[in-house]
């Protein structure tokens, strides 16, 4: 399968697909976009990837055309034949002229899908080696919780930094040495029984496969505890381990060279969770 690109309802050659020179996204990445997993046909956990979206367009007045994109979205699953695929769908107000919002009809909505290659058994079992960010989790509308914006030049950096590391994640810490999230993934240890992540607040996202996470565990009788995570409590944790929408779950290795504790407890959450979302 090659990519599938699908703008405002329609499907059209990868290679036709552009963009203004004076759209919002180019100019400014006044964008909100999503991060979508297929697994065959079967996009996952699309209605709460949606209701993330349309809360987001709210809270910024962006264009959403909800009934559209979800027609777009069964008609894309429909035309999926890789084992896995990962989709983005970006939302875009359109093309702008000085600092002036485009109006609500000139929005767009963009539909992307890629064959995406799920971790193996080895890998899971190996793994995430991670490092600090050497930058901080930053929100420029900080009287409003963290969204998927365009705008993403904090994970962008962090994830490259970690990527010449020779490490799979970078996590950001604030000034006072409490942990947030990954550059693109929520973060949870298991301590004294309790499996902790940090809250959500205007620095960390309501990750889809976070709140997932949190269900599951609580499924499996976990108590599951949303409080601030210090850097200094991981080295004492039971384990620790990544989640996002591509990888589901993933145990932390190694932060920064100090050795993480592996524990078992991620293998069930993972079975759980995949049979609470795939079937």
């Amino acid at each position: 399968m090659s990519m599938l690109v699908c703008r405002n309802g329609t499907f059209i050659p990868h290679e036709d697909a552009s963009l203004p020179i004076n759209d919002g996204g180019f100019l400014f990445g006044d964008t909100l976009f999503e991060t979508l997993k297929a697994k065959g046909g079967n996009i996952l956990l699309p209605q709460q990837h949606l209701d993330r979206l349309e809360h987001s367009a709210k809270l910024l007045n962006f264009p959403f055309r909800r009934d559209r994109i979800e027609t777009s979205l069964q008609q894309l699953a429909n035309a999926l034949t890789a084992p896995a695929s990962r989709i983005r769908l970006t939302l875009s107000r359109g093309s702008h002229s000085g600092l002036n919002l485009p109006a609500a009809e000139d929005g767009w909505f963009l539909l992307t899908a890629v064959p995406y290659a799920e971790l193996g058994e080895e890998e899971r079992n190996a793994g995430a080696t991670c490092v600090l960010a050497p930058n901080r989790r930053v929100n420029p509308l900080s009287h409003l919780p963290q969204m998927k914006r365009g705008n993403y030049a904090d994970c962008l950096y962090a994830a490259d930094f970690a990527r010449r590391q020779g490490a799979r994640e970078a996590l950001f810490i604030d000034d006072d040495g409490r942990l947030l999230e990954g550059a693109t993934s929520n973060l949870f240890a298991l301590h004294d029984g309790r499996l902790i992540t940090p809250p959500l607040d205007t620095l960390v996202l309501a990750g889809i496969m976070r709140r997932q996470v949190i269900d599951a565990a609580t499924e499996l009788g976990l108590l599951v505890v949303e409080r601030e995570l210090l850097l200094t409590e991981l080295p004492a944790a039971e384990e620790a381990f990544l989640c996002n929408s591509l990888i589901d779950l993933l145990p932390v290795n190694s932060i920064d060279g100090q050795t993480i504790n592996r524990g078992n407890s991620w293998r069930s959450i993972l079975k759980t969770l995949r049979m609470r979302i795939e079937t």
